[in-house]
């Protein structure tokens, strides 16, 4: 990684040193030009003959020829120089992004190789010890709860999969129904709560919340910031899920007492294979699909996705959407 980050870097300073070199031989050309056309003009005043009846005006005219050349070659440079200018931005910024782009995808590679690899590790060990050893029936249990859990993490993350390419490809059906949000929510909790036990979680929702919506989607959205909120966040640490609702709009906060989020990363999180760039989230599970599909979905619902700090520590997510009302 350090030998790519070293040849990308030399890459750019070849670049900048082309972009420069240009620059200097425009001005170069530039004084270059000024000088023949000075001294052309200067040539032609020298041969003048002060006895001419039309002297004042021949020189006045050779004057005037000098700066309307000098500044024909000023606009002519500018011009140059400002197609240059913009063309080494765009194309740098064009080159950069391509790179971010390239190094985003190759960490999703090996996000996406170690997400798939645990699970089936975990699933195939867990099949040999109860084919190979004689368990007690609450360790046969236990086992085959974690197995069905890890088959769980393998669907949600397909899930993630199919439907990112499905949504910016144009593929995905949007449909609309009217949906009870307040039972969504408790669904997708329960949901959680059976996979993870231990985790502590303050429910505060308003009952018959109605939004007009798709309920896969909206389903995939609360389960993915549920996921994130415990991804980031102890185990010991409280997740709370607050649903309150108005008259016309309702809110769903997803707050967590985790590591928090930099306010250089709030502006990048929801973006397609981005991941905080803590020592912390690296030793994190996640593929950075999850955030970026939130906002995708919230998109298509035409509602609102954003994060604030938590007092004292961690994270909130908010959404804001529309209330149905038959």
């Amino acid at each position: 990684m350090l030998n790519k980050a070293k040849k990308i870097k030399n890459i750019f300073i070849v670049y900048w040193f082309l972009v420069l070199y240009i620059v200097a031989a425009l001005i170069w050309w530039f004084i270059a030009l000024s000088q023949q056309n000075h001294q052309m003009i200067e040539f032609k005043k020298s041969r003048l003959a002060s006895t001419q009846p039309n002297f004042h005006q021949q020189y006045e005219s050779y004057s005037k020829e000098e700066k309307r050349k000098t500044t024909q070659y000023i606009g002519e440079g500018a011009i140059f120089l400002l197609l240059i200018s913009v063309g080494a931005f765009f194309l740098f910024n064009a080159v950069n992004n391509q790179l971010k782009n390239s190094i985003q995808q190759q960490n999703f590679m090996m996000a996406i190789t170690h997400e798939l690899k645990t699970p089936i590790a975990v699933t195939k060990l867990n099949l040999e010890t109860l084919l190979k050893r004689k368990l007690q029936e609450t360790q046969q249990e236990k086992l085959i709860i974690n197995t069905l859990q890890e088959a769980d993490r393998m669907n949600a993350l397909c899930n993630n999969l199919l439907l990112s390419s499905q949504m910016e490809g144009g593929g995905y059906v949007f449909s609309k129904e009217k949906i009870n949000l307040s039972e969504l929510v408790e669904a997708c909790i329960r949901e959680f709560s059976t996979r993870f036990q231990q985790k502590c979680i303050e429910l505060a929702i308003d009952k018959n919340v109605f939004v007009s919506g798709d309920l896969f989607l909206l389903q995939m959205a609360i389960n993915n910031l549920i996921d994130n909120a415990n991804k980031y966040s102890n185990k010991e640490t409280v997740l709370k899920i607050k649903l309150i609702s108005s008259q016309s709009y309702c809110k769903l906060y997803v707050v967590d007492e985790g590591i928090g989020i930099s306010d250089k990363d709030k502006k990048y999180i929801f973006e397609k294979f981005y991941r905080i760039g803590s020592d912390a989230t690296k030793k994190s599970k996640g593929t950075g699909l999850g955030l970026f599909l939130v906002s995708r979905i919230m998109l298509a619902h035409k509602s609102l996705i954003r994060v604030e700090d938590n007092e004292p520590i961690g994270s909130k997510f908010i959404i804001e959407m529309k209330t149905f009302h038959s």
